[in-house]
């Protein structure tokens, strides 16, 4: 059964949604059933759907390979409640779907969730003003330039050298130096612009509220960390508990944190316990809420030709969030990832291996929704197994970003700002420097690459070709010597550019002293 990736945008997980039940409805196979001394037709067990459902969201690139069993059975439980199914007397509604030979169909009615129509409301909040809105400081250079050639056409050339010749004074521009809130709005909107590229949407506000985006946490996580990475917290009350990050520390250095802890059989499971418990009991998932949908937009690029991006937009990211926040999340992922790679660690559950149990215990404290939502779980699962493989790329401090920020801003401050509402004079607002623009390579084929290789050094050799042709200063000796071994290397390139010299008559010559020699009679048996 086909299926395609949704990408970002609006509304993605109920895209996601309608997409599962598609692929379920139109590959779930159905036959008749007899339970009861009853005969159903068109319908199926509950067991073949578990089966049937997992191995398509294993397969399937929106959720991957980490999703269990028992994850499906949730969503089969979901999808009785949503009237996506029902049983064969037709009830609905509850879901105490179970993994038995339960009997169950299709019902007539579309089940597929209505996606809303994004419209701007009357009373809708106004976006708030930012430092790139100001007409008069982002402007490019040459827009500058093209304005001031376009009113200097018309102008009388005695009046345009009277103005040249006026003091330079006269003509600057008041200026005003860098504040601490353009430096912010400077980090927001780079930060912004660069994820808005990355994403390839042509607008955020369908995948992020902008009101929670606040630049001081972006300043703080890319500025204030230590020597491994971590954001480091100016209120520590704000910090994890001293018996957390105790406990924390014990599991991602067992068995060499500590000699003098407990070794009673079970240790180490009561310490996981108590890790996985503070972190259900906090107010919010640690993404926290505002930023959930588009945390579930970015899974959208969790391809395998896509990683790289992936990674790169989960950097920017995971950089709006509060540094308390950010700060929990590099603590839990690099346990989570220590732990599963932790081959003296005594296993934490009888039956889920290390890895599988870190994804599942922690996804539902990493990601989620105020509002339910039907996937939670499954999204989760798959966002929080691509962050433990990859924390360490994803949870850095992006340098060439804060490179790019910190030279951007350090070139405003020797050129200073100019005054908005104060006219130049032609009357037209002043240009300062751009505001830098980002932009990444398409990853194309390695058919597309030997092309592209191949048209641009034939191109390469027709123009050395050409040279040999058209140089006065060399001599006609050296001109057909070079002419030869060309012909020689690239003959194809020859004879499209020289046609009658491509050699109709290849038949080599035999010299007139070859001619006379008799032929050899030939070598027989007889003889």
């Amino acid at each position: 059964m086909s299926s395609h990736v949704i990408t970002p945008g609006p509304y993605r997980a109920t895209k996601l949604w309608n997409e599962v039940t598609r692929l379920f409805r139109a590959g779930m196979p159905v036959r008749k059933h007899r339970q009861n001394f009853r005969h159903h037709s068109a319908c199926f067990t509950a067991s073949a759907a578990v089966d049937w459902m997992h191995q398509l969201l294993r397969s399937n690139s929106n959720f991957g390979p980490d999703v269990t069993r028992q994850q499906t059975v949730q969503l089969l439980k979901k999808f009785l409640k949503n009237h996506v199914v029902e049983d064969v007397k037709g009830r609905w509604g509850t879901e105490d779907l179970e993994d038995n030979n339960t009997l169950y169909r299709f019902p007539s009615t579309s089940p597929l969730k209505p996606i809303p129509c994004p419209a701007s409301a009357p009373g809708s909040i106004k976006k708030k003003s930012s430092f790139r809105d100001k007409e008069s400081f982002f402007r490019f250079r040459s827009i500058k330039k093209q304005l001031e050639k376009e009113t200097q056409e018309n102008v009388d050339p005695a009046l345009q050298a009277a103005g040249e010749n006026e003091p330079i004074g006269e003509q600057q521009v008041p200026r005003r130096e860098l504040t601490v809130e353009d430096e912010q709005e400077i980090w927001r909107d780079i930060t912004l612009t660069h994820l808005q590229r990355i994403l390839g949407v042509a607008s955020l506000n369908d995948v992020l509220d902008q009101r929670y985006v606040n630049p001081q946490n972006i300043i703080h996580n890319m500025t204030k960390v230590n020597k491994h990475g971590v954001v480091t917290l100016d209120d520590k009350t704000n910090d994890l508990p001293h018996w957390v990050l105790s406990a924390m520390k014990s599991l991602a250095n067992w068995p060499k944190y500590d000699n003098a802890q407990p070794s009673y059989p079970g240790f180490e499971r009561d310490v996981f316990k108590t890790v996985s418990d503070y972190f259900y009991s906090l107010p919010q998932p640690v993404l926290t809420y505002e930023l959930y949908e588009l945390f579930i937009n970015v899974l959208g690029l969790l391809q395998p030709q896509c990683e790289r991006v992936a990674i790169e937009a989960l950097q920017l990211c995971t950089l709006l969030l509060p540094p308390n926040s950010r700060r929990k999340l590099q603590l839990l992922m690099r346990m989570m990832s220590r732990i599963s790679q932790n081959v003296d660690m005594p296993r934490l559950h009888p039956v889920i291996g290390t890895r599988t149990l870190m994804v599942h215990t922690f996804s539902g404290c990493v990601l989620g929704s105020a509002e339910e939502c039907d996937l939670d779980e499954l999204l989760a699962t798959r966002l929080v197994s691509f962050l433990m493989d990859h924390q360490h790329s994803i949870l850095s401090v992006p340098e060439y970003l804060l490179s790019a920020i910190n030279d951007h801003i350090q070139y405003l401050r020797t050129v200073q700002v100019p005054i908005d509402g104060v006219p130049n004079v032609d009357g037209i607002n002043p240009a300062c420097v751009p505001m830098p623009m980002y932009a990444f390579c398409r990853q194309i084929s390695g058919a597309e690459f030997e092309q592209q290789k191949l048209a641009s050094s034939q191109k390469a050799m027709e123009e050395l070709l050409e040279m040999l042709l058209t140089d006065r200063n060399m001599s006609e000796k050296d001109r057909c010597k070079k002419l030869k071994q060309f012909q020689k290397q690239y003959p194809d390139i020859y004879c499209r550019r020289l046609p009658s010299s491509d050699g109709t008559n290849n038949k080599p010559k035999i010299k007139a002293p070859l001619l006379n020699i008799k032929k050899s009679k030939a070598f027989s048996i007889r003889n």
